[in-house]
């Protein structure tokens, strides 16, 4: 994960995880919704593990 991606899952989750599916994307953007930082850590944890 580059500092760009990093950056990214700071600023806005869901669109960090584009890319990882529909899924991944439904779940971050709830987490979002929920509060900021649980979408950021879901986020970060999706994007570190591939």
């Amino acid at each position: 994960m580059g500092c760009g991606r990093a950056l990214l899952c700071i600023l806005l989750p869901p669109l960090a995880v584009l890319d990882k599916g529909c899924g991944t994307v439904l779940l971050v953007t709830l987490l979002t919704i929920v509060g900021w930082v649980p979408g950021v850590i879901g986020a970060l944890v999706v994007n570190s593990q591939s």
